[in-house]
């Protein structure tokens, strides 16, 4: 009857399995207040709607999603481009000194520019403009090297 119950509010077997083990562990607990299978009968029931409506307003807020439903996750782990990586390095080396620096510590050792102004005892502003500029011209580069080898 319980499971009965909790199957046809909830349609869902697994969580009617469940609702009714909890139910059922809660009769246990209360069994001391049980005076009669009468009282027994009608406390079932009782329990089992109430813990139904409370499950379907939980699903209704929190809504259960299987693993099944959900996609598997891409391989996003693409291998990198060894002769890009070649350029890059070459052509961070022939930043100024100071913009070379910024852009070591922050892109190889993945600092922010508050660390990197620390470090290089530099306004964070300065930093900024090092980084913002370094990269422009980084792109530039690699743009014209891109369209010659072309």
């Amino acid at each position: 009857m319980v499971f009965s119950i909790a199957l046809r509010y909830l349609r869902d077997r697994q969580g009617a399995e469940e609702l009714a083990q909890d139910v059922f562990l809660q009769l246990y607990q209360q069994f001391g207040r049980i005076e009669s299978p009468a009282h027994a009968t009608w406390w079932l029931r009782r329990a089992i709607c109430h813990r139904s409506i409370d499950e379907v307003r939980k699903r209704t807020l929190r809504p259960r999603i299987g693993l099944e439903s959900v996609p598997e996750p891409a391989d996003k782990q693409v291998q990198p481009d060894p002769l890009l990586r070649e350029r890059l390095r070459k052509l961070v080396g022939t930043l100024p000194e100071k913009a070379r620096a910024v852009v070591l510590l922050r892109y190889q050792e993945d600092l922010d520019p508050g660390e990197i102004a620390e470090i290089l005892e530099m306004p964070v502003s300065t930093v900024k403009s090092h980084l913002h500029r370094s990269l422009a011209v980084l792109r530039g580069k690699l743009r014209k090297r891109e369209v010659c080898s072309a």
